[in-house]
């Protein structure tokens, strides 16, 4: 079983989504890490935090999912696959500053905690995005 979950390259769909938790799991942990630092440390606006959060955090993600959740070693154009994955990544940026801001400024909610609603709500739309795009399949 471990060796199913963690090792084996897999196109099932409840391996890759417990996988892609994970990474999830290790990128989110990084963005809010982040995120916590370039606000409060260093006093940049956490819209903005949000943003430089999130380009470290992608890069994480990027390397952990092809290399693990997906297994994309049969994409010859990685240029265009990161390109890819950069396109959907900014959408669920749009979809997560647009949340943050939602949450913080007009719910009342402290940005870290915005933060996370925001990353679980999007997760989902990242998960079906990079499984259609890096197998072009549906869903199931």
């Amino acid at each position: 079983m471990i060796d199913k979950l963690f090792r084996k390259p897999t196109d099932n769909i409840f391996i890759q989504m417990f996988r892609y938790v994970f990474v999830g799991g290790t990128a989110f942990a990084v963005d809010f890490f982040f995120l916590y630092f370039f606000s409060d440390i260093c006093g940049i606006y956490y819209l903005i935090s949000g943003v430089l959060s999130f380009i470290i955090s992608v890069l994480v993600n990027y390397w952990m999912s092809t290399v693990w959740v997906f297994n994309q070693d049969n994409i010859d154009n990685k240029l265009l696959e990161f390109n890819l994955f950069l396109a959907i990544s900014t959408i669920g940026l749009v979809f997560t500053e647009i949340l943050l801001w939602l949450f913080t400024d007009v719910c009342g909610l402290h940005y870290l905690i915005s933060k996370i609603i925001a990353a679980a709500i999007v997760m989902f739309w990242n998960f079906i995005a990079r499984r259609v795009m890096f197998y072009g399949k549906d869903l199931f």
